[in-house]
């Protein structure tokens, strides 16, 4: 008979041989949608939580692209969206609301039937658009370097507010009237008084430049911006103004999205990946996951509720259309 020694020392080499547990993946794919299309560019991504609804900017088809998550196919394509490019959905009033290219159009479709309730025309080249649900206020970037900002209820043009510069993505805190806008050349950070409906200062972003789409850290008083020029994702300090870090990542980066209960920081880059980092404290990031995706897919939304990420994806060779991706984030 073996000694209990004997035995210790035999299941101890059993466990020293087993292979060490592999760490499961930051985001799980899940699904894949295929969706109706040619080859070209997709925009921005916004979600109806409540129906299962995914809003694109399908840019190459000029197509606002609704997709029904919860059977996993497009339901229907808007036509006539030409040069989509910003998108997102105000469940208050249950309206959509879209920034298009050509003739700074900015249309408004009601959110059950997806018609048109109102267009809200620009100058020119109605590209990003977000949504202030604690104000009720629109904000539609177009050209002539100003950000309209659009009353949700009744479609009246509030302000009209001018930049230093042509501008990309931009963010809003909650607790205090202040959004964050990005402006990629010269590269800077500029911060607007929602209030008084102005620019009130304007930090350089000396670290990097082609800053597009950016996330804010409230409670750390941090703004996440993606950056191309050269690839890095530049930590400004929301107080003073101050980059605090910069941290390297694949190219052509777009969206960023802060996810600040999990601590997790995806940013989408058109070089072909999906990055996860952890945040370890307000400047210092440290990179999870690099995940593999596909030429020009940059541009997703997070649905916090759900855990749940969808990238869109444009048409790849040898496929039928362009797709959306779901990942399901780690619990």
């Amino acid at each position: 008979m073996k000694s209990f020694y004997q035995l210790a020392v035999a299941t101890l080499t059993v466990l020293l041989l087993l292979p060490s547990p592999v760490p499961a993946d930051e985001l799980e794919l899940m699904q894949t949608i295929v969706l109706k299309g040619k080859a070209g560019g997709l925009d921005h991504v916004a979600i109806d939580a409540k129906r299962q609804r995914l809003f694109l900017a399908n840019k190459a088809n000029n197509t606002l692209d609704i997709i029904d998550l919860k059977a996993g196919k497009l339901l229907e394509q808007k036509a006539n969206q030409t040069a989509i490019q910003g998108v997102i959905y105000a469940p208050e009033v249950d309206r959509v609301f879209v920034g298009l290219g050509t003739n700074g159009l900015c249309n408004a479709f009601d959110g059950a039937t997806y018609k048109i309730l109102k267009t809200i025309k620009f100058k020119d080249d109605a590209d990003n658009v977000g949504y202030n649900p604690r104000t009720g206020l629109v904000y539609v970037a177009h050209a002539e370097n100003s950000l309209g900002v659009i009353d949700v209820k009744t479609f009246a043009l509030k302000a009209d507010i001018k930049l230093p510069a042509p501008c990309e993505g931009f963010v809003m805190e909650v607790n205090r009237p202040r959004l964050y806008l990005n402006i990629p050349s010269p590269s800077q950070l500029a911060l607007i008084d929602t209030q008084k409906n102005e620019v009130v200062k304007s930090y350089p972003v000396k670290m990097a430049a082609d800053g597009h789409q950016l996330a804010l850290d409230e409670a750390n008083k941090r703004v996440y911006i993606g950056c191309r020029k050269p690839p890095t994702l530049v930590i400004v300090d929301t107080e003073s103004g101050m980059e605090t870090a910069g941290v390297p990542i694949p190219g052509i980066a777009d969206d960023v999205y802060l996810d600040a209960k999990r601590k997790r920081l995806y940013v989408g880059c058109g070089e072909g990946f999906l990055v996860v980092f952890k945040q370890t404290g307000p400047d210092k990031l440290e990179m999870l996951e690099k995940i593999p995706t596909a030429k020009g897919a940059k541009t997703f939304v997070f649905a916090p509720e759900t855990q749940t990420l969808y990238l869109a994806v444009p048409r790849q060779p040898g496929k039928q259309g362009p797709e959306i991706r779901v990942y399901r984030a780690k619990q």
